[in-house]
């Protein structure tokens, strides 16, 4: 066998080899940088469900607290239940989030914050809950969730805009047919801050 004969051979095949060696390391890598951004977004869609479920356990608490007192405006504690009812109802999948999903999700608890904020203004009128300490630390506890709750969104919101980064742009796209683009969270009417669940009842009372 004449070995400068085969030796094109040799080369074309060994050339081969090394680009499809290259292109499998490419398309791995880009698969699996996308695996971790997609991991992320998870894990901050996890976060943002268990600053809201301990919102939940907290309205639930604060609801308990609020139906000992006499007289309290039933239809306030319904609202509030049903809201807390329906919100608890919605679930995503993080691996398939879609605008319309969240913006279902987001609506929902939106409308927790609404009737949470008007309860806590009709405790103005009920002397025995603005001295009740546990009342009090529930506030409180809740204040401090809903900053959590929007620190958990805000994450999310900034993996999300990582993952589309990377899955949507040129050339991983090509390899990345099964990442979808993922939905942000978007701002509801007055959720540019957090709802305020806190009074300051000696100042009012000085008055």
């Amino acid at each position: 066998m004449d070995f400068k004969k085969i030796l094109p051979w040799i080369i074309g095949i060994g050339s081969v080899l090394i680009v499809t060696i290259f292109i499998a390391y490419l398309v791995m890598g880009v698969k699996n940088t996308a695996l971790r951004f997609n991991q992320a977004t998870e894990k901050e869609w996890g976060n943002v469900n268990t600053a809201y479920q301990r919102r939940n356990d907290l309205i639930g608490n604060l609801v308990k607290t609020v139906q000992g007192a006499a007289d309290f405006e039933k239809g306030t504690l319904t609202a509030v239940i049903e809201a807390r009812s329906k919100a608890t109802a919605i679930t995503i999948d993080p691996k398939n989030i879609t605008p319309d999903q969240l913006a279902k999700f987001n609506q929902a608890q939106a409308g927790v914050s609404s009737t949470l904020s008007r309860l806590l203004v009709s405790v103005e009128r009920y002397p025995e809950l603005k001295a009740n300490e546990n009342f009090l630390k529930l506030q409180d506890e809740l204040a401090s969730t809903e900053n959590q709750i929007l620190t958990a969104r805000t994450r999310f919101n900034e993996s999300v805009q990582a993952y589309n980064g990377y899955v949507l742009a040129m050339p991983q796209s090509f390899f990345l047919g099964s990442y979808k683009e993922k939905a942000y969270f978007q701002a509801v009417a007055g959720a540019e801050k957090a709802p305020d669940v806190k009074f300051d009842f000696d100042k009012k009372e000085s008055k």
